[in-house]
């Protein structure tokens, strides 16, 4: 979408340079797709492009990740499959959450080549996998003001309600830091859209920490991420997770739109929630948990792992078939099969 409103495009990173009428520019899938006044009273007279910034999109460290706002999901979705990346496949299983993630944006290459982590999180939809990726790492972001100040503010608490989050006017997303301590921790990702690759509708992952405490975050089901961290007894978790769903998410929180009534949100979180439960206290030898969904187990990496997937996958499909999502119930606001 033309924008023709905007009189003036200014190469700049630097926020001291922002003023009323600017709008930030990173990858600009949402900008132009939406127009100028989309997000906000008045359309943007000015874009301050970030093209110019030449922020390295990933740096690894032994204390985590840190993610320059500006990395696009193709670099992103890369990087497991990097010298970097494979080098720590084995003390960060965290890392195993990024392509379903990306995965889930179920958009085209054009997309991924210019959809940025920091945009979505900026843009703050319940669905953004983006928020649900770092979200669910303890990501940490990292924001530029106007005056020159810098402060950070949890992933977590930085999206408040649907497209609103706590930035200030001119303020701009640096980075986001994904700590060591979250992406060593065992995952679990589960996923729901009423359509084949539709938006997503209901999406959950669990950690299992090292000292053997859960943490669930919720997204795209609810109008901000909601995060849980149990410690209880196994056999007493899944009724205690059940009650942590109902004191942390009333009913207005569970987002409403045509990609879902919050009703059957509502019921989904559950059943994810109680299926990733399973998967992260299971037993060793334990045969495999239940999926519903798309995108997990996430195709194997790195890539000397893929041929020996190649000829696993070729014997479970002999034994058992193709595996199919299972059945979702129907929403009344759809009709005939999905």
């Amino acid at each position: 979408m033309d924008l023709n409103t905007v009189e003036e495009v200014v190469r700049t990173a630097d926020p001291a340079q922002w003023r009323e009428g600017d709008a930030w520019l990173a990858g600009g899938t949402v900008l132009f797709s939406y127009g100028g006044a989309a997000f906000g009273k008045e359309a943007p007279r000015r874009l301050l492009d970030l093209g110019s910034a030449d922020w390295a999109p990933l740096a690894v460290s032994a204390a985590g990740i840190e993610l320059a706002a500006t990395c696009t999901i193709a670099q992103l979705y890369a990087f497991p499959d990097s010298e970097a990346g494979r080098d720590r496949a084995g003390e960060w299983p965290g890392l195993e959450l990024v392509r379903p993630c990306c995965d889930s944006f179920v958009a085209s290459f054009k997309v991924w080549n210019m959809s940025t982590v920091g945009g979505n999180l900026c843009t703050s939809l319940p669905a953004g996998p983006m928020i649900s990726l770092c979200a669910a790492l303890d990501g940490t972001a990292t924001l530029l003001g106007p005056s020159g100040a810098t402060r950070t503010i949890p992933v977590l608490d930085l999206v408040t309600g649907d497209g609103t989050n706590c930035l200030v006017p001119g303020e701009l997303m640096r980075s986001v830091n994904l700590p060591a301590s979250a992406l060593s921790s065992r995952v679990a990702f589960r996923r729901l859209s009423l359509s084949h690759l539709g938006r997503s509708a209901v999406l959950l992952i669990g950690r299992l920490d090292a000292d053997a405490s859960m943490v669930l975050t919720i997204t795209a089901a609810t109008k901000r991420p909601v995060q849980l961290r149990l410690k209880s007894s196994q056999a007493a978790l899944a009724d205690a997770l059940s009650a942590a769903l109902d004191a942390a998410i009333p009913d207005p929180l569970y987002h409403d739109d045509v990609h879902g009534l919050p009703a059957w949100r509502k019921d989904m979180t559950y059943r994810l929630a109680q299926e990733i439960r399973a998967e992260l206290t299971a037993l060793a030898g334990a045969g495999p948990a239940p999926v519903s969904g798309d995108f997990w187990p996430p195709r194997a990496w790195p890539p000397a792992a893929r041929a020996a997937e190649a000829g696993a996958a070729g014997v479970r499909a002999a034994e058992a078939g193709a595996r199919t999502p299972s059945p979702r119930p129907p929403s009344p606001r759809t009709k005939g099969p999905e």
